[in-house]
Order: C-alpha cells, then sequence, then structure tokens
C-alpha cells in the first residue's frame, strides 16, 4: 500500500485504479446488453483517432500506436496498463539501486516505454479480441452471415451479441436483436437478415447453414 499511495507512484496508481474503473464499467454493460467500447467508437466515428485514421499529424499518430486498430476504449486500457507498470517498474528498480526518482521524471520514463508497448499490445489484441462492429457503412457486410449468440437470449428487448466471422476470416461482435417474435436462445445459431444504425436483426439459423457459412447479401434462400 505504501508504494501505491507514495508521491512517487501516485500517477502509475490512479492510472491503474482508471485501469479498474473502465473494465468494471464495460463488464457491467455488457451484462446489460450494452458495450462502452461501442458506444465511444461510434460517438467518435467522424474524427480521425482510431485505428483507421486518414488525416492530420494526430490522426497519423494514432494509426501508427493503434496498430491493431482495437476499439478506442480498449487502446486506452492497454495504454492505461502499459503506463502503470512501467512506472512501478521504473520506481521499483531506481529504490532498490539508490532512491526513488521525482515524480515527473519517472513518468516520463514510464510514457516512453510505455507508447511502444502499447503499439505492440494493440497488434496481439486485435488477434484475440473481436471488433464491435459499429460501422453503418459496412453494415450491409454482415447481412446474411451466420453466428453464435455470445450474450444472450436474443429477443425484442435489450440486445445481446452475435459472433460473426466475415469474407476475409476477421471475427466481430454484433449488436443483435431478434426479428418479428422470435426468442433465440445462447449458444444457438443464428442469420442476421437486417441491420441499422449499428444494431442487428437475426432469426434461427436455417438447418443446412452452419456457423461459419453465410449467405451473401442479395442471395436467396430456399
Amino acid at each position: 500500500m505504501d508504494a501505491l499511495a507514495g508521491a512517487g507512484t501516485y500517477p502509475f496508481a490512479i492510472a491503474a485504479l482508471i485501469l479498474v474503473g473502465l473494465v468494471a464499467v464495460e463488464l457491467v454493460a455488457m451484462l446489460v446488453g450494452m458495450s462502452v467500447s461501442a458506444f465511444v467508437d461510434h460517438g467518435l466515428s467522424g474524427h480521425a483517432i482510431d485505428g483507421h485514421a486518414e488525416h492530420g499529424p494526430l490522426g497519423a499518430w494514432m494509426s501508427w500506436l493503434n496498430a491493431g486498430g482495437v476499439p478506442l476504449l480498449v487502446l486506452i486500457m492497454i495504454w492505461l496498463a502499459c503506463f502503470a507498470i512501467a512506472g512501478f517498474a521504473i520506481q521499483g528498480i531506481a529504490q532498490a539501486v539508490f532512491a526513488m526518482l521525482p515524480t515527473l521524471v519517472a513518468s516520463l520514463g514510464a510514457l516512453v516505454l510505455a507508447t511502444p508497448a502499447t503499439r505492440t499490445l494493440s497488434r496481439w489484441t486485435a488477434r484475440i479480441i473481436p471488433r464491435e462492429e459499429t460501422s453503418v457503412v459496412s453494415q450491409a457486410e454482415f447481412i446474411g452471415l451466420t453466428g453464435t449468440v455470445v450474450l444472450g437470449p436474443l429477443d425484442q428487448g435489450m440486445p445481446g451479441r452475435v459472433r460473426v466471422r466475415d469474407a476475409h476470416g476477421n471475427v466481430h461482435l454484433l449488436r443483435t436483436k431478434a426479428a418479428g417474435s422470435h426468442i433465440i436462445a445462447l449458444g444457438a445459431v443464428v442469420l442476421i437478415v437486417d441491420g441499422t444504425g449499428g444494431l442487428f436483426e437475426a432469426i434461427p439459423a436455417p438447418m443446412e447453414l452452419g456457423a461459419d457459412n453465410s449467405l451473401k447479401p442479395g442471395a436467396t434462400q430456399s
């Protein structure tokens, strides 16, 4: 506790506490069928701040930092973790050798270490964490895909989550409700049939379709 409350480590303790808070909020949001990371990405989709940034020096820097193209909130969590770990490590080593460094010096050192570490971890994280798809532009690409209900059941109330794999093999989590009067159980295979504003509708998948198969947009069902 002394290390966490010490004057030389308080920026890193604050970063760690913010990280814990963000994780807790995201977990609670998921339990009620929402996603803070999706809300952040959707609300800032008009600005060049995520892994697909295109314009300006800030956009270019964020594009470099977010090499894995993970959601913005996930990137912030990664950076907070890297900053906190680097800061505690720097002060721990400094104290073992001679004495703790001034807070500003340790913070600058942690920033230098956290930046490349965040870039590397965003690449690794992108391979294991599916993106939350909220883009209206790409929404049509998901119509006709089959997937598995991973947060449900799906009904006409709060949206759940359906895990789908696109034509390029990338995994996405789609905010989804059941179409019509269907009630679809957790773990069921569903067919995405419609979507607007980042929210999709699904029906139970026909028997001839599996979780890894899809019906191309515009194709007809038998």
